[in-house]
């Protein structure tokens, strides 16, 4: 969600100005490049659409992991506004002079979740992931997708880490995690409760916060 140090927060944060705020500030017909954690994709798009209907300015989206994108803002990737799913890389940018200081700040707290296509397969404890009946289990990179250092940190707490290693199919953030369990590559696996809600369908366990860094 290696493990991060204390102060890293399991979150989403903005990094450059408040979204909508920043958007309304645009001169007419700009274009604004925000770059965003899958996680929050789904939403952001749905922001850049209605703000679309409201004048001519164009929203131009890039979505990955928190750590790719980060590493691309780091080798001038021209974003104006960064959508992170940890504090981390958000706090770095700060330190770095690479945002305005002081525009960095939390607006929207994410959660963990196991989640399969079958109705049957996850119950609400997650004590699936104890038996040895499921051949792959998704998960996105712990190095720099948060959302998969979490989905690391809760098989480890589960004591369960090594019995999983050799049967983890590993996506570059959870957008492709999302993918691998929906055409069955996998029967299992750790995505936002986010993207779990709009799918509205399957089984799912809500992970305990307790079960990774907070």
């Amino acid at each position: 969600n290696g493990v991060p140090g204390p102060n890293v927060k399991f979150s989403l944060l903005l990094c450059g100005a408040m979204f909508c705020a920043a958007l309304g500030r645009v001169s007419q017909a700009d274009e604004v490049h925000v770059a965003v954690a899958a996680n929050f994709l789904g939403t952001l798009q749905q922001i850049a659409h209605g703000f679309s209907q409201q004048g001519p300015h164009r929203v131009l989206i890039s979505s990955g992991s928190t750590g790719k994108l980060y590493a691309q803002i780091v080798h001038g990737a021209p974003y104006d506004i960064f959508l992170a799913a940890d504090a981390e890389r958000a706090q770095r940018l700060e330190r770095e002079g690479r945002s305005v200081k002081g525009s960095r700040y939390t607006y929207a707290r994410g959660r963990l979740a196991l989640w399969s296509r079958d109705a049957r397969r996850v119950d609400a404890t997650g004590s699936v992931l104890q038996t040895a009946a499921v051949a792959h289990l998704a998960m996105a990179n712990p190095r720099t997708a948060p959302y998969g250092l979490a989905a690391k940190q809760t098989l480890q707490h589960l004591g369960v880490w090594q019995v999983w290693q050799a049967r983890i199919v590993q996506g570059e953030d959870i957008g492709q995690v999302l993918q691998f369990v929906d055409s069955g590559a996998a029967e299992l696996g750790f995505v936002a409760y986010a993207q779990v809600k709009q799918r509205g369908v399957g089984s799912h366990w809500l992970v305990p916060q307790t079960h990774h860094a907070a």
